[in-house]
């Protein structure tokens, strides 16, 4: 369960911050929702509580994670698969796990393809969702602002 204030990631929209429970009635059902501020987007969003878990929603990692993940950012191995469907199913499976290293992954593989050539519409929606996903994160743990998280991205990445 979590609290007021605290600073989550929700799969597939990013980092945001809890500013309010509150109980709404639709379609005659009364549910608590948690109210998520999304400040990179600049919206609400409201979540059911008792779905949290379904959805995926998470703490946002510690700092030494982030830093981590960050510094192993250009490690391992990449074979990105080359079926572009396959592709596309694989990659949003691991964003909508939340997980923050299989985002990693994702931006690693598309980055990575991007080198060999030119990337389709879907893997640029896929790439720049990924990295948004990744930036509202750093913008929560390291409390920065959008612009140089976004930099701090590329120098690790074009390292």
């Amino acid at each position: 369960m979590f609290q007021i204030g605290d600073k989550v990631v929700y799969p597939m929209h990013g980092a945001g911050i809890i500013e309010a429970i509150e109980e709404k009635e639709i379609l005659g059902e009364k549910q608590l929702y948690y109210v998520l501020n999304m400040p990179l987007k600049n919206m609400q969003v409201m979540i059911p509580m008792a779905k949290t878990s379904n959805l995926g929603l998470r703490q946002v990692v510690g700092s030494d994670i982030l830093e981590k993940v960050l510094k192993n950012i250009n490690d391992g191995k990449l074979e990105p698969i080359s079926n572009p469907m396959q592709r596309h199913r694989v990659n949003m499976t691991k964003m909508k796990s939340g997980d923050i290293y299989e985002g990693v992954e994702v931006i690693k593989d598309l980055m990575y393809l991007e080198k060999s050539k030119k990337l389709a519409t879907g893997d640029k929606v896929m790439l720049d969702n990924a990295r948004h996903m990744l930036i509202s994160e750093l913008v929560l743990v390291k409390g920065i602002e959008e612009d140089q998280a976004a930099n701090l991205l590329n120098q690790v990445i074009n390292a």
